[in-house]
């Protein structure tokens, strides 16, 4: 496997970059897409909870005769995609909201444990201020902040919480970093970088 390290300074940041033999020309994560119920509940979420910014939307687009939406997506041939929404998280990746009215659609509670369970994490600057913000806006949370004192993760604080739809998020922090990376090893999070 061929490798090798980039190194880019913007500002006062520096960002080292990895390039693997592989997915020709992969740099990293544009988005992770996400079908919401409700896209204004959605959008109200990302942007005035979890500070997201709206960076762009567009929409309906679907196919009334032809299979274009079963070809390009594997949805129901008759699938309307109502709206598209980008957000933007910080400096960091972006997220794509579906909003989707077709035949087929299903509502299912996800589980992590299951196989296609998933979640967002956030990574924050103090979890104990974000626990209370979050609990001042009346989100549902788990057990937390925990902090992890052992092994690898030691220096990390966790903290799983739910969108108003029931989309599992999490809140990560560790200021002083963790443990592994005093190996040299890649940093999962530049949590030194300026915020916003």
């Amino acid at each position: 496997m061929t490798r090798f390290m980039m190194t880019l300074t913007v500002g006062i940041l520096t960002v080292s970059t990895a390039l693997v033999a592989g997915l020709p020309g992969m740099r990293g994560v544009d988005h992770i897409g996400l079908t919401v119920p409700d896209m204004t509940e959605a959008e109200t979420f990302f942007v005035d909870v979890q500070r997201c910014e709206k960076t762009m939307s567009f929409g309906p687009f679907h196919d009334d005769e032809g299979t274009f939406m079963q070809d390009l997506l594997e949805v129901d041939p008759r699938a309307v995609n109502e709206q598209i929404t980008l957000m933007r998280w910080g400096f960091s990746s972006n997220t794509e909201l579906f909003e989707y009215n077709t035949p087929d659609q299903k509502t299912v509670a996800m589980h992590n444990s299951n196989i296609g369970g998933h979640h967002i994490a956030n990574y924050v600057d103090d979890i104990s201020a974000d626990a209370a913000y979050l609990k001042d806006k009346s989100l549902r949370s788990l057990m937390g902040p925990l902090t992890i004192n052992e092994g690898p993760a030691a220096g990390q604080s966790i903290m799983y919480f739910f969108a108003p739809w029931g989309l599992q998020m999490e809140e990560v922090s560790y200021p002083d970093g963790i443990a592994y990376e005093k190996d040299g090893s890649t940093v999962l999070w530049a949590s030194h970088a300026p915020s916003k």
